[in-house]
């Protein structure tokens, strides 16, 4: 899916330095591979990535500088005709006055850098990463807990903000209050972070805001982090619920299943502490202790004597 990429936020993330600036604000990209265009600087032109952003660097630099001023002309007419997104050079190579001809005749922006090519390869393809990845809201909150990332989901009113809260006092740290973008970026791993005009901020009810970073401090606060963990506060108590923890149960998140448990809300529940075990608990799992299985082992292991 292509998506529209701003041109400036982009070589201010990158540290990119302009040779030249298009008259358009974004570029369309869809993929995050990069092309190395030495095929192209020789005449080759077929299976031309023409989608992806164009890498140069001292190998195709330096095989311009050996073409005739005609031959290197006619290739960087072709070549900037393709309706190529966007180019970039490293080291911070001049590149010939040709090629910066061709680039303003039809408006493509190029940038350099003096990172080693391949740094800034790698550079670029870790920024459009996260621009293109797969991305939802979750009304939620996302929090830091013996560094598990466990979401806090519920109905409004249930108490997620609170026991955030509680948990910051605690010692543990707020990512987000309320809302919280999700992106997918492995087929096995989220990342969820607070929507900036939000960030570091809490709604508590018969409050208002607080900025929770400028009470507790910068070291109670985190911008990011990955969900490991789902925990779904429901009011009240409900039947069907597994009191010795045999089943574990999954939310579903951008086709990535994430570990759930859903715990019960009545008066009296210090919810902060059950989620500080649940987060204890949740790295036992995945050292292989199961406390759960061992019980039923034993248990098993005791009937089979008594028989």
């Amino acid at each position: 899916m292509k998506k529209s990429l701003n041109i400036e936020s982009f070589a201010k993330s990158l540290k990119l330095t302009p040779v030249y600036k298009a008259m358009r604000e974004e570029i369309e990209v869809n993929t995050s591979d990069l092309n190395r265009p030495g095929l192209q600087m020789s005449g080759f032109f077929e299976y031309f990535a023409i989608n992806r952003i164009q890498l140069f660097g001292m190998v195709e630099m330096t095989y311009l500088e050996s073409l005739p001023k005609d031959v290197l002309r006619e290739r960087m007419e072709e070549y900037f005709s393709s309706n190529i997104p966007m180019v970039l050079i490293g080291r911070n190579l001049n590149p010939p006055p040709e090629m910066i001809e061709a680039t303003k005749k039809y408006d493509v922006p190029m940038y350099m850098s003096g990172l080693t090519t391949t740094k800034l390869g790698h550079k670029t393809t870790e920024y459009l990463d996260m621009f293109l990845a797969p991305s939802i809201s979750r009304h939620a909150g996302l929090m830091d807990v013996y560094g598990i990332g466990i979401m806090i989901t519920g109905e409004s009113g249930v108490g997620k903000s609170e026991t955030a809260l509680e948990l910051v006092k605690r010692g543990h740290r707020l990512v987000a209050d309320d809302v919280v973008d999700i992106k997918k970026i492995s087929e096995t791993e989220l990342l969820g972070k607070s929507p900036e005009i939000i960030r570091h901020m809490m709604e508590i009810r018969g409050m208002g805001i607080i900025d929770v970073r400028e009470l507790y401090g910068v070291g109670a606060v985190m911008t990011e982090k990955t969900i490991e963990l789902a925990i779904h506060l429901e009011p009240g108590d409900f039947k069907d619920i597994d009191r010795l923890g045999m089943t574990q149960r999954y939310t579903n998140l951008l086709n990535v299943k994430v570990p759930e448990i859903v715990i019960p809300v009545r008066p009296g529940r210090n919810l902060a502490i059950i989620i500080e075990v649940a987060a204890m608990n949740f790295r036992l799992k995945c050292m292989g202790q199961n406390t759960p299985c061992l019980l039923d082992e034993k248990l098993a292991e005791m009937m089979n004597v008594y028989e």
